[in-house]
């Protein structure tokens, strides 16, 4: 009943346009960076984490989405409070190793070539959030 009431409250109403999209898988949750247009052609951040859940044995996965929605004016503000909070987790407990995808395949066939460009897309995702939030802004 609730359900069907939510839908109705969106019937007739266009999603947001999509004009550039990321995601970033993390383990068990992937987080999508969309890129919407606002009805007045304005661009903001949406942020959506999708978490797997697993409800029983035998059923199949469901998925918990959380969103946040990022406007072009808190950018600056919310990439200073992002930047201060990983510091100090990084002051707190060190350096803070990415969790990396493991296979045994892509172990043994690693070649230089192959590590090199793995490190190169690391060092993207790494400054991902700022380049988008950067492309925003422009």
């Amino acid at each position: 009943m609730i359900k069907e009431m939510e839908n109705r409250r969106f019937e007739g109403k266009n999603e947001p346009e999509i004009v550039y999209s990321r995601s970033v898988k993390a383990g068990k949750r992937i987080y999508y960076l969309d890129v919407k247009k606002a009805r007045n052609e304005d661009l903001y951040l949406c942020i959506t984490e999708s978490k797997r859940k697993q409800v029983g044995e035998t059923e199949v996965p469901q998925f918990e989405k959380h969103k946040v929605f990022l406007y072009k004016e808190d950018f600056a503000h919310f990439t200073e409070g992002l930047n201060d909070v990983i510091a100090f987790v990084q002051s707190q407990l060190g350096e803070i190793e990415e969790r990396k995808e493991w296979t045994p395949e892509a172990v043994e066939t690693a070649t230089p070539e192959a590590a090199k460009t793995i490190n190169e897309d690391k060092a993207e995702d790494k400054s991902l959030l700022g380049s988008l939030l950067n492309k925003l802004k422009n």
